[in-house]
């Protein structure tokens, strides 16, 4: 399969579901704020890793629980508003780039700090 045409459907899988965990009535699912980062379907289309994040504090075990529990709901949307072939099994995996990105950016501005410290402690002298 042409990559243009998989990432194509990443993008329109992902879309959909970003709506679709917004109507799932599961409180460890809608309570956590989850936020579809990206997607990655098997080049047969069978199975799709779907990466995802949360804006909420939330016990990570409860919210991957709640996806569990509601994968079949999930899939079942998908099938109805994606007009694909086969529908894929999803694989819900927390992706920790924004965590990430965070820590390094305090990181860079705490390194910031010391060379302006630094140069200050230097004038003094």
């Amino acid at each position: 399969m042409a990559n243009y045409r998989r990432n194509r459907i990443n993008e329109e899988v992902q879309k959909e579901l970003c709506e679709i965990l917004r109507e799932v009535k599961d409180p460890r699912v809608s309570n956590a704020l989850v936020s579809v980062t990206a997607v990655e379907v098997s080049a047969d289309l069978k199975y799709a890793k779907v990466f995802y994040s949360t804006l909420c504090r939330c016990d990570e075990k409860e919210v991957q629980q709640g996806l569990k529990s509601a994968h079949g709901f999930i899939r079942t949307q998908v099938a109805r508003r994606l007009n694909m072939r086969a529908t894929p099994e999803f694989t819900f995996i927390k992706d920790h780039s924004a965590q990430q990105g965070a820590h390094i950016s305090n990181l860079l501005k705490q390194v910031q700090q010391d060379l302006v410290d630094h140069e200050e402690e230097g004038e003094d002298a």
